[in-house]
């Protein structure tokens, strides 16, 4: 290979040699001669030993490539491995682990052009008294990756100057991510930077049109900001309509049965006899379906009646009770006059009465007309043509029902999926981001949270074949249902304080990358280790950052600007009092006060 050809030895790039190899492993004594811990080459600074960058190794044609996992004093390498020490006290060495080799081409005969061909794995391994070499940027990008066709820009690589971090969409969005961190490490903003990279992408792509499909389960009210055109589906302002008629079998159960009687199967006939009466009737006499095609799955609407006012014999006024849901309960029961053979049926009316009265939960309750039929309009809302991001808040949702509410509305997506054409879903793939994963799916067995856990388990292990994506945010994810995790096949892992997460975190890497995870506790905000399919390689990559516009609310309270303020009086508590009461709560972004809708 003649001088001033790309993949030529570069002398002022040269860091050390060689002094052992071990498999994948190498480990390299840095040059006396330097004495900061960085190089510069073509305007562009380059760290030496940084955890998480690219050294290279030469090896005739061929380039060996290797992450840096390790600078530690050479006295302490051979302490380790029992030998005697130098007597260079100030001797380093730097240990890296390989993980793939390239070879610059020609582009045609004449031309002057090169390209790398990089691929993962190694077949040649470097010998001991080899120079190492840090991979100067025009390099780095061919190993990283040009991003292809399919690829957003989502932020840079840690020290390789600057060189962008791309993610393959594809792999990103359909085969499931998981994006973890401790609170305030970045997962939020990471969120964002990828959803704006992919809204991003129709401009710069060029397409005549581009309508991405984004919903986000947003507990905490934080995403709006971030996304002025998205569509709000808030409890508090009534944009957020899930007739209980959409619930399966399973979700019913739980509303109505509750996680204390979960098993109760007595109940649960119930439950399912008059859900399957109810569904019936209504196909047959408002939407003139035929019967023999209904379960007690299908999501027709059905009338709920009053659970108001019945006696322990399910009469009102003397007169026993028949209308709706609540009538055909009374209709299976006993014709004694026994007390305790009507319990079981008192009580799930009684849990149907408390929760028609709660008004937390009209978006849930709000009865049916009796005479439309309001599927469709459901499902708008969640896959309209109007916005491309929807984030339902969740916030003003009572914790024993946002599990069934995310269930009922990841499962009412999967379903609609599920029984499109393929045409049809090639048209319209859908991204479910699932922020704090382990509110909704957790590693464990309670039963508020079985009905989610069912309906994320299932997007996550077929979803990709119905062209759902899964986007898992958590903060403990230890704590997030081991089934659903491990569906994922690309990580993006911020800072992580915990040893349990940490540890958890671990044991989905490949041996080689362990390293990786020992700079887990000390990452910095927006700086995360990028894995899987979604990346060409692992890496330790600086998430894009985003103008305050573009970012999620943050809920950090600054004590200090804040106790500059005059302190709470008494007309303010009573105002706070009054909201309380009337279950009042301030609109996102504004002033403004609405009371959640009643019908």
């Amino acid at each position: 290979m003649s001088k001033n050809q790309p993949g030529d030895p570069i002398e002022n790039m040269a860091i050390g040699t060689i002094i052992e190899v071990d498999g994948t492993h190498i480990v390299a004594e840095l040059d006396n001669s330097i004495s900061e811990l960085s190089r510069v080459y073509g305007g562009v600074i380059y760290p030496i030993g940084q955890f998480g960058s690219i050294i290279r190794v030469h090896f005739g044609t061929s380039i060996i490539y290797g992450y840096v996992s390790r600078l530690r004093m050479k006295s302490e390498y051979q302490a380790e491995k029992g030998l005697s020490t130098d007597l260079n006290p100030t001797a380093r060495v730097v240990e890296a682990d390989l993980f793939g080799e390239g070879e610059w081409v020609k582009e045609g005969a004449t031309e002057n052009k090169w390209h790398l061909c990089f691929e993962r794995g190694v077949s040649t391994f470097p010998l001991p008294q080899q120079k190492v070499y840090l991979t100067p940027r025009t390099e780095l990008q061919y190993v990283f990756g040009h991003g292809g066709n399919a690829a957003i820009e989502i932020g840079e690589h840690v020290g390789s100057g600057g060189t962008p971090a791309y993610a393959d969409m594809n792999e990103l969005l359909g085969k499931h991510t998981a994006v973890l961190g401790s609170t305030g490490s970045g997962k939020s903003g990471t969120v964002a930077a990828i959803l704006h990279a992919i809204l991003d992408r129709g401009e710069k792509a060029g397409y005549g049109k581009w309508n991405p499909q984004i919903v986000i389960f947003d507990p905490h009210n934080e995403y709006g900001d971030a996304f002025p055109g998205h569509k709000r589906l808030s409890t508090d302002e009534g944009t957020l309509v899930l007739p209980y008629w959409m619930l399966n079998l399973d979700e019913t159960i739980s509303l109505l049965v509750g996680k204390t009687e979960y098993a109760a199967t007595s109940q649960s006939n119930i439950v399912k006899n008059a859900l399957l009466k109810c569904r019936e009737s209504s196909a047959r006499d408002i939407l003139k379906l035929s019967l023999s095609d209904i379960t007690v799955d299908s999501p027709m609407p059905y009338l709920l009646g009053d659970a108001s006012g019945l006696d322990e014999f399910g009469k009102k006024n003397g007169t026993p009770y028949n209308e709706g849901f609540v009538g055909a309960i009374n209709e299976q029961r006993p014709v004694n006059q026994n007390k305790k053979d009507h319990e079981d049926y008192n009580k799930v009316i009684r849990k149907l009465n408390s929760l028609q009265r709660d008004s937390r939960l009209q978006f849930l309750m709000r009865p049916w007309d009796g005479k439309t039929d309001g599927f469709p309009e459901v499902v708008e809302q969640f896959l309209g043509a109007d916005e491309t991001v929807r984030v339902v808040d969740l916030s003003g949702v009572p914790s024993e029902i946002a599990g069934t509410a995310t269930a009922t509305i990841a499962r009412t997506l999967f379903s609609v999926k599920l029984w499109q054409t393929s045409e049809e879903r090639e048209k319209s793939p859908i991204l479910i981001i699932c922020e704090e994963a382990h509110r909704y799916v957790p590693d464990r067995g309670e039963a508020q949270y079985a009905a989610a856990q069912d309906a994320i388990r299932r997007v996550a292990k077929e979803g990709r074949k119905y062209g759902i994506g899964l986007m898992l945010v958590s903060q403990r994810p230890s704590e997030v249902e081991s089934t659903v995790l491990s569906q994922c096949n690309s990580w993006i892992v911020h800072r992580v304080s915990n040893d349990t997460d940490r540890e958890h975190v671990r044991s989905i890497l490949p041996d080689s990358l362990i390293g990786l995870t020992k700079v887990l506790s000390g990452l910095r905000r927006r700086e995360a280790i990028f894995v899987g399919q979604a990346t060409l390689l692992p890496s330790r990559i600086m998430i894009k950052e985003l103008k305050k516009e573009q970012l999620p609310r943050s809920h950090d309270i600054d004590f200090d600007k804040g106790w500059q303020n005059d302190i709470t009086n008494l007309d303010n508590l009573k105002d706070i009092g009054n909201r309380w009461r009337t279950q009042k709560r301030n609109i996102a972004g504004s002033d403004t006060e609405q009371k959640i809708i009643k019908p």
